[in-house]
């Protein structure tokens, strides 16, 4: 590669002084390329950094457009309809026809394996129905809750404003409100543009505080009553963990407080923040409990929940053991599973820590349902539900509704580019870049946040009606089929051992969470030694 260098160098020597008899501007155009190309290969050639541009100027950077362009090749070219992740094509394309109001009907059969594990499907009713109802809805608040909260059976999940830009928070905002179904803001608080819609909110707490937060980074009870007792804020939801990091804190540079986002985290601007791993407003599964009462009684009697992704198990059992104790019953329980996250997390957070969403929901309904609780706790689901029968299987398996993140970035036009992290998403969704966010037209993005909603609803009574069911309420374990192995199926309450109603509390050793049982306490988080 090296004897050609030299060889550039002269050719644009030669041509330039050719050049000074001629005056064709293609000419030019021609010196001035190669003259650039010159140039490239003997920065290449000296640079340190990088061995391969050393050994081989300018060819190599073949290499670095081919890495850079990779997953749109990857996504367009080579994946079938069924092998993309996170999400396939055939996934993707659903949601972007049902936020068009374009029919996702698919030809010529299922593409899926179905005779491998770990495939389900739903039951159907030789008494199959038609259900008119197009707006189920759950009712949430525990015995003591002053103002309850109408929930639709599928809501935006958490999503902060920083992480994802003005238009799409306010373009999601507005699509929640002309569907009537709620918008988790994120841990980053409650922004103007969460506001801007007029759409229900969801307000979660994380513990960084963001928007109750006082100057050393504690929860600061008179700034969370001024913003809980906006009437936009319909519920308050404390987050313990998430599925893309669960048990990991996090830092938000100086340089991303922008005057806007200080505003929503009530922190100054330019000023970096810390995210601990854990609360400060509470130590044990009993303070927990004791702070929901607060949190409560200080918005005026909301409801007020909690996030998790399943970690330990007898965590969520004592969590269990000090509602029990101490009679204070959160109003809900939103279960993230592993596989979610909208922006950024280290590999090995996102791939090998926290339960996946199915094991991680099961374990907390069999742990309400084992204690004599899920009749006023809810229960949410939030990972990757982005279809009626995700939503219809969940639910049977114990949730009361369904969140999705991603579905409804994909409703706003993600194309999964996997540039979340780096504030150059090329459809204006996840950056703050003023000239990317202006392709995102709030108006015609929230119509498309809204269709996505209603159909994807109207869907599910669909496959509701043809379980025999009016309501998602209705349906058991027993409606769902989960292929165990390739000869063997089971239906959900054999397939994920659900637990009978209040038999942690008549023979927890007669269950297989009997060992977690013993080992979990109402007051600490640790294990019982």
């Amino acid at each position: 590669m090296y004897r050609f260098l030299p060889l550039l160098l002269i050719l644009v020597l030669t041509a330039v002084l050719a050049g000074l008899t001629k005056v064709s501007v293609w000419y030019w155009i021609g010196v001035a390329v190669f003259g650039a190309l010159s140039l490239l290969g003997l920065y290449d050639l000296l640079q340190t950094r990088h061995s391969l541009w050393r050994n081989y100027p300018i060819l190599a950077r073949i290499r670095w457009i081919a890495e850079e362009m990779r997953p749109f090749f990857r996504s367009y070219i080579v994946e079938s309809d069924t092998e993309g992740r996170p999400f396939n094509h055939e996934q993707r394309s659903m949601v972007y026809r049902r936020a068009k109001n374009v029919s996702s009907v698919e030809p010529f059969g299922s593409q899926l394996e179905i005779g491998r594990p770990p495939y389900e499907w739903l039951s159907h009713s030789i008494a199959a129905r038609h259900n008119e109802d197009v707006d189920p809805r759950v009712m949430v608040g525990a015995n003591g809750t002053a103002k309850p909260y109408s929930a639709s059976v599928f809501n935006i999940s958490a999503m902060s404003f920083g992480s994802l830009g003005a238009h799409a928070i306010e373009a999601l905002n507005r699509g929640a409100a002309k569907g009537g179904f709620y918008h988790d803001t994120g841990e980053g608080g409650v922004s103007r543009y969460h506001k801007a819609g007029g759409g229900d909110l969801v307000w979660e707490l994380g513990s960084g505080y963001f928007g109750c937060r006082a100057s050393d980074g504690s929860f600061d009870a008179e700034r969370f009553r001024d913003v809980a007792a906006d009437d936009q804020v319909k519920m308050i939801e404390i987050k313990l963990s998430q599925g893309a990091k669960p048990g990991h804190g996090g830092v938000l540079p100086g340089t991303k407080v922008t005057e806007e986002i200080a505003e929503a985290r009530g922190i100054p601007v330019g000023q970096t923040c810390f995210s601990p791993p854990a609360h400060t407003a509470f130590s044990t599964p009993v303070g927990m409990m004791e702070w929901v009462a607060e949190l409560r009684e200080m918005s005026g009697g909301k409801p007020v929940g909690m996030k998790l992704c399943v970690g330990n198990r007898w965590e969520i059992l004592a969590i269990c053991k000090a509602i029990l104790k101490t009679g204070i019953k959160p109003d809900f329980i939103v279960v993230d599973g592993g596989e979610g996250g909208t922006g950024a997390a280290p590999a090995e957070f996102m791939d090998h820590v926290g339960a996946p969403l199915r094991q991680g929901l099961v374990l907390v309904r069999n742990a309400l349902v084992g204690c004599g609780l899920k009749d006023e706790v809810r229960i949410a689901a939030s990972g990757k539900q982005i279809s009626a029968f995700n939503i219809a299987a969940s639910m049977a398996l114990g949730a009361d509704w369904v969140n999705t993140a991603r579905g409804f970035m994909f409703s706003l036009g993600c194309i999964q580019s996997l540039n979340c992290h780096t504030n150059t998403c090329p459809t204006g969704i996840a950056t703050t870049d003023k000239f990317r966010q202006r392709g995102l037209v709030v108006p015609d993005k929230a119509e498309r946040v809204a269709n996505f909603h209603r159909n994807t609803v109207k869907a599910l009574m669909e496959v509701v009606g043809a379980a025999g069911c009016s309501h998602p309420n209705e349906l058991t374990p027993r409606h769902i089929m989960h292929r165990v192995t390739e000869d063997i199926a089971a239906p959900g309450h054999r397939a994920y051992q659900l637990l009978e109603p209040g038999s942690l509390l008549a023979d927890p050793g007669a269950t297989h969470l009997a060992r977690e049982w013993d080992l979990a306490q109402a007051d600490s988080f640790e294990a019982v030694r």
